[in-house]
């Protein structure tokens, strides 16, 4: 198949596809998978032919997977060494310090890799209202372990209650965080205003300390 690229003969293909990624994650976090075309990807990848996204992925499901996978990658690394560097020192000791492992390398891995990360968390909130049986079948096993290690941190670390409490308790802080934190990207990249308070370490220990709360509050 021949691909056509409007953005320069000498693109490999490995670049293409890169940025392929790129746009259809933006184009994603923007108005989500579901009313996103494989049409718009091509032509916001500057490609005349159509075909490009299947010739490179497959399917638009494989390029959402994809997506996905890589962003997952870069969070679990970062939780894993945040997680890791706790329990060396024998935490964590209490529910806001895992709760910082859950939170912020979700909140701070773009800054390491732009690109890759751009619009991530946006992209993520979207599918996870429209999708989350796919994202869970995506991470499961694989791409999660750090997230579930977080999660049996603060279930240890909780309150007494019962266990359907607790299940309930994160239910809400998933969409809590997830909410958030796709809040925030979306105010730190926004170019007509100056949103100084949401990328600040403030507004980031805010949201640890109330996820926290959510968690710790008594059980009627």
């Amino acid at each position: 198949m021949a691909v056509n690229s409007a953005a320069g003969a000498n693109e490999s293909g490995s670049d293409l596809r890169r940025r392929i990624k790129m746009v259809a994650r933006r184009l994603f976090a923007d108005r989500g998978v579901r009313d996103v075309t494989i049409r718009e990807i091509a032509k916001a990848a500057d490609q005349k032919n159509v075909g490009v996204v299947g010739y490179y992925f497959g399917s638009k499901e494989n390029l959402v997977a994809e997506i996905l996978i890589d962003g997952a990658k870069l969070i679990e690394a970062r939780r894993k060494a945040h997680l890791d560097r706790l329990e060396a020192a024998g935490g964590p000791r209490t529910v806001r310090e895992a709760v910082e492992a859950l939170v912020l390398p979700s909140a701070e891995f773009g800054e390491e890799a732009a690109e890759e990360a751009e619009g991530f968390n946006r992209f993520l909130l979207l599918l996870s209202l429209s999708e989350s049986g796919f994202i869970d079948r995506t991470l499961e096993g694989r791409w999660n372990t750090g997230y579930q290690r977080c999660l049996a941190h603060i279930r240890r670390l909780m309150p007494d209650m019962p266990a359907a409490a607790k299940n309930r308790r994160f239910v809400f802080v998933g969409a809590y965080v997830s909410s958030l934190l796709a809040m925030r990207e979306a105010m730190i990249a926004d170019p007509s205003h100056d949103h100084p308070s949401w990328g600040s370490d403030a507004m980031l220990r805010d949201i640890v300390q109330t996820t926290a709360a959510i968690l710790e509050a008594p059980s009627p």
